[in-house]
């Protein structure tokens, strides 16, 4: 179980880093519970995979196209649950931002079902994205 939903989320964050949006979509279960840190613009819980889309649609344009996770360093299982290090990093007219994260998903049944985000920086990227 764990090796598998270890697969999966490597797929998960392979799709993220490509743009791949379509694979994504597949691997986000319908009803998935987004959970965005901080006190921004962003954050807050979503629930379903068309609010977690138009969350990201509005960071990536909000970030002129450049918000990414630009590196995955280290996936651990135990069990339903995947821990991801990682690193991410954005900018725009006003400023940029580029720190370490944890992405927590929780995977059933070969899908995504509830993400929880970690920031190394939560003030800065309260500052960077805005209310």
């Amino acid at each position: 179980m764990t090796e598998t939903n270890l697969d999966i989320a490597r797929s998960y964050f392979r799709a993220i880093r490509s743009g791949d949006l379509e694979t994504v979509g597949k691997l986000l279960h319908d009803d998935v519970v987004w959970h965005q840190p901080g006190a921004n613009q962003f954050s807050g819980v979503r629930e379903g995979r068309d609010a977690v889309f138009q969350m990201l649609g509005g960071m990536m344009e909000a970030s002129q196209g450049s918000f990414a996770i630009d590196e995955v360093r280290t996936l651990m299982g135990n069990g339903d649950l995947v821990a991801a290090t990682i690193h991410f990093a954005g900018r725009h007219d006003q400023g940029s931002m580029a720190m370490d994260g944890v992405d927590l998903l929780r995977i059933k049944d070969g899908s995504i079902v509830e993400v929880w985000l970690f920031s190394g920086d939560p003030a800065a990227e309260d500052a960077f994205w805005g209310n």
